[in-house]
């Protein structure tokens, strides 16, 4: 096809791309970088490729402008310029857009129309369209001489959804038939199943044996488990005589299955039946026991979100795990994956005892399994343990296991104060162990009050939590001299330290007044902070309140979350020392009806536990919390705090349902149990009870998301809490 370049450029330049948006607000800059994605200069076209990507298919996310370049990008892939490139940008268009594939059974969405957009038509739904208005380019790439176009083209067609089916699919099995390439071959049969399960699952599971290219294969049984297909024998038997499975897949395009082994255990996982998780428990016991190692390396990450997702999991993988572990050492990460799950404290005490990496690696897994273990084997060496002193301080954010409190180690942790961090930072970790062992770490005064004057952040806190009453009047002193000068987040943090160890609060009063009067977004967590312990004071700050007042954002001013969070904690506080509800609920109403609440999630719970503290006196806010019960992740903490500040609103039983779908649904479940057992258990239906009941004896988790090596722990926590509620009720 020739390309008319001339033509090409007039045609841009009709289009009116300033007044369209992408990913950095307008779009005045997709012509320039269209015109030289098509032009003769490689460099050129590289960089306005990139430049594409990340404005139109911002991280997946596509945009206004997006479908208006969509005919652009197809004419410049028609024309033979960097085909296969452009195909895949347009096929990362199609799957921006919505309804990537119909569920199985289920009646396809009409999405069929000319490219242009409609009014009302969401950025999304316009992107599908106009990949599905270039089908017949996609179609005709299917049968290219080169393998990367054909390749392409088929990862393109499958996400055009329902709407390119009925021409895509027939095109995509004739093609399957003469396609010589297996990475090709692969590609095509993904696409069918993405489009047409119910039809293409039978084709996948034809293709899952040895006469077949160990790509198409591999990509046969991926396609099963999404087309719904029963895991069989021969399923397995495949997949364990295909093991180590990411080869491959390394040669295509489909990512969202680039790590096969994991893509399946999350696949059958996922359906939540005994047989499906038989299949899981065997494909991964198979694979951890393998004889090639990268076989093991996959297994070991497919068991661990396996055990993160199903509780029943781990029993089933211990033994295969400590069968990796024992053979391969933490090169596969076996190790960590059975600190998480505890079945090997013997192997794990055994490897910790060594040198080197491997051996911080499994002293930070035995933390987890045996910390009483631990803790001297940590003390004997704590300078060469960096990974396992941090898990015994609290990991990242203090959600990890603690180390119990053992003299050998405190030791070494005063030793560690008195020589200093690495690279001369704070002592935040040794100050968070010190501080869960409160006076049992009283002998660490010296070297903390030593550290004193260089980490006036870090230390206070711990001041107050470890001294012994021998060490009273000296740590009184310390923290007061430094509330008296410094700057004045030092200050802050020794008054509240003085004030928690002597009850003294007129140095925190003083540092409370400066801290609410400072302005600028850069000291809004202070303004948070200072509202926080201002409440916790009680009528001794009542003189803050004008302060206070004040702190408050001025009307117009840009609502960004820490701005937000700070109004809460400021509202609450007024609400605490005045009584005067009416102030409180304005600000809380001004927050709770924000827009986009997805992205203000923690700050609209925080609103909605303010208003439930609040009670009745906050009714105001019924318009505003009502419409949070829509959002899944919301749900929990606005059926609280309906239900507390409006019951005729909201009664008991059904803010009893919206809190079980909360849990059941995996958003915020730890709140919603805590609701559950404060609304009282003894009060829920049969059904309630029953549903409440089953939070703790499901196979599938209700906790399935969070920090690395912490799923297990919270959801255990969560089941035990259940069991006792229904014990108790």
């Amino acid at each position: 096809m020739t390309f008319d370049h001339a033509l090409f450029h007039a045609d841009l330049d009709a289009q009116p791309w300033a007044s369209y948006t992408h990913a950095y607000g307008s779009a005045e800059d997709v012509p320039c970088h269209l015109r030289a994605l098509a032009a003769d200069d490689d460099a050129a076209a590289d960089e306005a490729q990139s430049e594409l990507y990340g404005s139109i298919l911002h991280q997946g996310s596509v945009y206004e402008a997006s479908a208006k370049a969509v005919p652009f990008l197809a004419r410049t892939a028609a024309a033979g310029i960097r085909t296969a490139e452009v195909l895949l940008l347009l096929g990362g268009i199609a799957e921006g857009g919505a309804d990537p594939r119909p569920t199985c059974g289920a009646e396809p969405r009409e999405e069929t129309g000319p490219s242009e957009g409609r009014a009302g038509e969401s950025d999304e739904v316009a992107c599908r369209r106009a990949v599905v208005a270039e089908l017949p380019l996609l179609i005709a790439s299917l049968t290219d001489e080169s393998p990367s176009v054909r390749q392409a083209a088929a990862w393109a067609a499958g996400w055009t959804g329902a709407a390119g089916a009925a021409l895509a699919v027939p095109a995509l099995r004739d093609r399957l038939e003469a396609e010589p390439e297996p990475d090709v071959s692969a590609e095509l049969l993904t696409a069918l199943v993405e489009l047409d399960p119910e039809g293409s699952g039978p084709l996948a599971a034809g293709a899952i044996g040895p006469d077949h290219p160990p790509q198409l294969r591999t990509a046969a049984l991926l396609a099963c488990a999404d087309a719904g297909l029963p895991w069989t024998r021969d399923h397995h038997a495949a997949a364990v005589d295909l093991l180590p499975l990411e080869p491959h897949v390394s040669g295509r395009y489909d990512e969202t299955r680039n790590e096969p082994v994991h893509h399946l255990a999350l696949t059958l996982l996922e359906r939540d039946t005994e047989a499906d998780r038989d299949a899981v428990g065997a494909l991964l016991d198979a694979a951890l026991r393998h004889d090639d190692p990268d076989a093991r390396a996959e297994a070991v990450w497919a068991a661990t979100t396996a055990c993160e997702l199903s509780r029943g999991m781990p029993a089933r993988l211990a033994p295969a795990l400590i069968a990796a572990a024992e053979q391969d050492g933490d090169d596969t990460g076996a190790l960590a994956v059975l600190g998480r799950l505890g079945p090997a404290a013997d192997l794990l005490a055994t490897r910790a005892d060594g040198d080197g990496d491997p051996a911080d690696r499994a002293l930070e897994a035995l933390i987890a399994v045996a910390p009483e273990r631990a803790a001297p084997l940590l003390a004997r060496d704590l300078p060469r343990r960096p990974r396992a002193f941090q898990a015994a301080c609290g990991g990242p954010v203090g959600t990890l296991p603690v180390l119990p409190y053992d003299p050998e180690l405190l030791e070494a942790v005063r030793h560690r104060l008195t020589e200093g961090e690495p690279g001369g930072g704070a002592p935040y970790r040794p100050v968070a162990l010190l501080t869960a062992w409160g006076p049992d770490a009283s002998a660490a005064v010296p070297e903390l009050l030593a550290a004193l004057e260089a980490h006036p952040l870090a230390v206070p806190k711990v001041l107050a939590a470890v001294h012994a009453p021998e060490h009273r009047m000296e740590v009184a002193r310390a923290l007061a001299r430094k509330a008296e000068g410094g700057p004045l987040e030092d200050r802050f943090e020794a008054a509240r330290a003085l004030r928690e160890l002597t009850g003294e609060h007129g140095p925190l009063l003083l540092t409370l007044a400066e801290v609410l009067a400072a302005d600028g977004g850069g000291v809004r967590d202070g303004v948070r902070a200072a509202a926080a312990a201002a409440a916790d004071l009680g009528p001794a700050a009542v003189p803050l309140v004008p302060a206070l007042r004040a702190a408050l954002s001025a009307p117009g001013i840009e609502r960004t979350n820490p701005r937000m969070d700070a109004d809460i904690a400021l509202a609450a506080a007024l609400h605490r020392l005045t009584g005067d509800a009416a102030e409180a609920v304005a600000v809380l109403a001004g927050v709770l009806g924000t827009a986009e609440p997805r992205w203000r999630r923690w700050t609209l719970v925080r609103a909605a536990e303010a208003a439930a503290r609040i009670g009745p006196d906050a009714r105001d806010l019924v318009l505003v919390l009502e419409p949070l019960l829509a959002v899944v992740e919301l749900r929990a903490a606005a059926a609280v705090a309906l239900h507390a500040v409006a019951p005729d609103v909201l009664g008991a039983g059904r803010a009893a349902d919206l809190l079980l779908d909360a849990a059941e649904a995996g958003a915020a479940p730890a709140e919603a149990v805590e609701a559950l057992v404060a609304l009282g258990v003894a009060g829920l239906t049969v059904e309630q009870r029953a549903r409440f009941a089953e939070l703790a004896e499901r196979d599938r988790r209700v906790i399935h998301s969070g920090l690395d090596g912490t799923v297990e722990s919270a959801d255990e926590r969560l089941r035990a809490r259940v069991r006792a509620a229904v014990r108790g009720g």
